[in-house]
């Protein structure tokens, strides 16, 4: 062995033992006749201690940072302790040191606070991963790993592994495609998950299964994205959604416990789609924070009327109110003292691109029971103060009102509802609050292709008392134009996912295992016969050999541990990322290949 104990493990207690160690040299620091080396492994730091003849050799032999050394000495007291350190009550005085191995000057400090840019320590991602940082993400990673593994084998589930080289079945987000050189013409796709895999488990009798897996989608990035990424998989039999929601509930509180110390006893809050479109206006809300949306739009039609309030709000000249389709407000608390400066910066923020608005209005309720806006010439003072307690606003709060059409509108206050959270500090990082958003929409409509489309995937069932709705009516639309008033746009999806702090971490549904409700589906989607027993043949034929009901869910593991390690990027918590462009910069992949490989494959390119 090079060593008998880690750079990270010895105390006060061991003083007078003599060990060896082994590790990389953090730093070195000389201090006339003798010198200073900090030890680092994946365990932590020692401080060793070269004395007058060491020194020599150091002249003789002389040390680098990231250099690779054995050690051996005794473990003695520090007489200038490290309080920082677990190791810092102690040092060893070292009788021998060996180089097993020399490092040429690293491209950056493999420090915490190192000098290195993003795209720097992705190419040198080996060394990046030394930092103490790095370490932490990836310690807390299989922390989280390690429990939610202990946790479904204590509930009796199974893990199984499902193939990586499948049939492609295009919706959605692109394959990843690979050719097969034993089929000439012919292509395996990577899994952009194992869900029909899961429900064939179901079929085949496993009534538990899970895997913690990788899954692939050919899809644009961004910070909460990879071109492959792991999910906590999960499936059950004979169950209802209320099986489910306390099975996963479990598992996540599990979690928490074991991982972050953090005991929740409360249930978790569940929130309907059509609540959280309203109330937050998105899917995921963030509930760490109140600064709800209002809808006061009626307040400005013909003989309108505030809601809450009940005051009228007439005469007014203000069209921007009185066209838009929509006008929503946010009551934000203690802003009114905002300056110009700052509540012009707010009106540029809603006019990027990204958020997509021509302006904002603004009513800032003063302490002193005034009330001042940026449209106080189409308002008076009386109906300022009526819009503001509508809003729910109080003294010192600052609404903020944007209008135009509905969508839009709805999601641009939404993003400055989250702007504005961020901006006073509700958005805490160490603060973590659960949410299951239920009753989503089977069914979205496609514009494009004048069709319905499946919002979550599929193989969701309908609500069990809305199936009839969907058997017994056509999925043909008419008119496109009156496509709400179709049946099945007000169809519920038996579907669910789970919130944390404004973030989807997981999501899942009660399962079709009907073969005649699953081609129904599929019909629904715009597929003929061929086309589905093509694609999906193999699942329908299972369904007639006696499918259980099933259901299950699926946890974006990376995202659930950047989410616990309080960051916005999933990239630190995997050990080898891709950057945003997709690419690996370490190994320069992806890369081309040789033209034999081509030839074996009877592939040619097509580069234009």
């Amino acid at each position: 062995m090079y060593r008998t104990h880690t750079c990270g493990e010895l105390r006060i207690a061991q003083t007078g033992q003599q060990v060896t160690l082994a590790g990389w040299v953090q730093t070195i620091r000389k201090f006339g006749s003798i010198t200073f080396i900090d030890l680092r492994d994946r365990y932590g730091i020692t401080q060793l201690l070269l004395g007058e003849e060491l020194n020599n050799q150091l002249d003789q032999q002389p040390l680098g940072r990231e250099f690779v050394i054995q050690a051996t000495g005794v473990v003695s007291e520090r007489s200038n302790k490290n309080p920082n350190l677990p190791t810092g009550d102690i040092e060893i005085k070292i009788a021998a040191f060996t180089i097993l191995n020399k490092s040429v000057t690293p491209p950056f400090t493999v420090q915490d606070d190192t000098d290195g840019g993003d795209d720097l320590r992705m190419k040198f991602r080996y060394l990046d991963l030394r930092r103490n940082l790095v370490k932490k993400n990836l310690e807390l990673r299989y922390a989280v790993n390690r429990a939610a593994r202990n946790y479904l084998h204590e509930n009796n589930f199974m893990d199984i592994e499902t193939p990586f080289l499948i049939k492609s079945t295009p919706e959605g987000a692109r394959d990843f495609v690979v050719p097969s050189r034993m089929n000439p013409g012919q292509f395996y796709a990577l899994p952009q998950s194992p869900q029909t895999f899961k429900q064939l488990l179901m079929v085949s009798g496993y009534d538990r299964y899970y895997q913690v897996v990788k899954c692939f989608r050919d899809e644009d990035l961004r910070a909460d994205r990879q071109p492959e990424f792991t999910q906590i998989d999960c499936e059950m039999s004979f169950v209802e959604q209320e099986d489910i929601l306390n099975m996963f509930e479990g598992m996540i509180k599990h979690i928490f416990k074991a991982v972050k110390g953090i005991e929740v006893t409360e249930k978790v809050q569940r929130m309907t789609w059509e609540d959280a479109m309203w109330h937050y206006g998105n899917d995921k809300p963030d509930i760490r924070f109140g600064m709800q949306l209002l809808s006061i739009k009626s307040a400005f039609t013909k003989g309108g009327k505030l809601p809450a309030t009940g005051e009228l709000i007439a005469g007014t000249d203000f069209k921007v109110f009185n066209d838009a389709e929509t006008v929503l407000a946010i009551a934000v608390p203690g802003c009114a003292e905002y300056t110009r400066k700052q509540t012009d910066e707010l009106t540029e923020w809603v006019k990027r691109p990204q958020i997509g608005m021509q302006g904002l209005v603004f009513i800032k309720c003063n302490a002193d029971g005034t009330y001042k806006s940026s449209v106080d010439k189409f308002f008076t003072e009386d109906k300022l103060k009526a819009i503001a307690d509508a809003a729910g606003a109080k003294a010192g709060d600052l609404v903020l009102i944007l209008a135009g059409a509905e969508e839009r509108t709805r999601k641009a206050t939404s993003e400055l509802r989250l702007e504005m959270g961020e901006r006073l500090g509700l958005r805490k990082k160490e603060e973590f609050k659960l949410l299951w958003v239920l009753d989503f929409p089977l069914f979205e409509y496609s514009e494009e292709d004048n069709r319905w489309v499946a919002r979550h995937h599929p193989f969701t069932s309908p609500k069990p008392d809305q199936i009839e709705i969907m058997i017994k009516n056509s999925p043909v639309i008419e008119n496109a134009a009156e496509y709400l008033k179709h049946p099945y746009a007000n169809i519920k999806a038996n579907a669910y996912d789970m919130v944390l702090n404004g973030n989807e971490i997981g999501g899942g549904s009660i399962r079709i295992f009907q073969r005649d409700l699953q081609e129904k589906m599929f019909a629904a989607l715009g597929m003929s016969q061929e086309e589905a027993m093509h694609k999906f043949g193999f699942l329908l034929g299972a369904f007639e050999y006696g499918a259980p009901p099933h259901g299950g869910i699926a946890y974006g593991f990376d995202r659930l541990c950047a989410i616990l390690g309080g960051s916005e990027s999933i990239r630190d918590f995997i050990a080898f990322p891709k950057n945003n462009s997709g690419r690996d910069v370490m190994l320069d992949a992806p890369s081309a290949i040789d033209q034999k490989q081509f030839d074996e494959l009877q592939i040619k390119l097509n580069l234009q």
